[in-house]
Formats: structure tokens, C-alpha cells, sequence
């Protein structure tokens, strides 16, 4: 049995600029509280084949998940698969949704060892996965946006009125 977990949220800045918060792959653990640290296994750091492991905590459970980028389009996709004690492929989306705003979508299909509950631990991942992954998503929101406001705020103008 496989988990499929989906979340999303809509960023209030362009794909590109929601692109550039995601691209450095080590920034990740600034916004996802699972991800504790991300060492490379490559002089690579960036677009497909790039491999990774990733030290993840949930709760008491840690685990080193180890990952390779299988997709890499800059402002509309980074794709991963999963290579470690945990199976599966994951893709972020990004999507304009109006103008300087991105709908950004997370999904993941996982498939868990007999050891980490097998198909009763894909049952409770699932839901409890949704709900860490939202708050990942609602921190990223808010570093993407607060970039976002920073570069688009209009200089002040210094003009002496007459």
C-alpha cells in the first residue's frame, strides 16, 4: 500500500520569485519542521541529479531520507524521489494564479517499511503528514511573501514639496 499526501497553498508572489525561496535545496529546513538538516551526497546542488539525505523527525522518529531531484523547471517544478528506509516520488508545483501570485502544490506518494508499521504506518503517515506539511507550507507562504514585500516596496520619495 501506497500514501499519498497533498497539500497547497496560494503565495501572494510571482512563480519565480516563490521559485527562487525553494531552489537552494539546504534552505528547506528553514520552512519544513520535520527536515532537521540536508547533507549532499554530490559536489551538485542544484537540477536533476542531485542526491541528497535529508535527517527528518517526526515526533520521536528520526530518520535519514535519502533523495535524488528527478525534476528540476525553474519557477514550475522540482521533483524528488525517495531512496531511503522510506519509498516514493514527491513534486513541488508552482503555478501563477494571478497576477504576482503562485498556487503552490505539494505531493507525495510514499511507501513505508513493514518495520515503520508497513500499511497501519501508511495509514496514520498519511493524516499526520497533511497536517506537518501545511504548516510547512504556511511558513514557506510567509518567508516567500515577506521576500516578496521586501523587493517590491517602492522607494521613498525624498522630493521636497512646494
Amino acid at each position: 500500500m501506497t500514501t499519498n499526501v497533498r497539500v497547497g497553498t496560494t503565495i501572494n508572489a510571482s512563480p519565480e520569485t516563490t521559485w527562487s525561496a525553494i531552489e537552494q535545496i539546504d534552505t528547506h529546513v528553514d520552512w519544513m519542521a520535520d527536515a532537521q538538516s540536508i547533507t549532499f551526497a554530490t559536489a551538485q546542488r542544484a537540477g536533476v541529479g542531485t542526491t541528497f539525505d535529508c535527517r527528518t523527525k517526526i515526533g520521536p522518529l528520526h530518520i535519514v531520507d535519502s533523495m535524488s531531484i528527478t525534476e528540476w523547471a525553474p519557477g514550475a517544478a522540482m521533483g524528488v524521489e525517495h531512496r531511503g528506509v522510506v519509498r516514493g516520488t514527491g513534486v513541488f508545483t508552482l503555478r501563477e494564479s494571478g497576477k504576482q501570485r503562485t498556487r503552490f502544490s505539494w505531493e507525495e506518494r510514499l511507501t513505508f517499511p513493514w518495520w515503520l508499521g508497513g500499511v497501519v504506518g501508511e495509514r496514520i503517515a498519511g493524516p499526520m503528514l497533511t497536517r506537518i506539511w501545511r504548516g510547512n507550507l504556511a511558513r514557506l507562504k510567509h518567508i516567500v511573501e515577506a521576500q516578496s514585500h521586501v523587493r517590491s516596496a517602492d522607494p521613498v520619495d525624498r522630493t521636497p514639496s512646494v
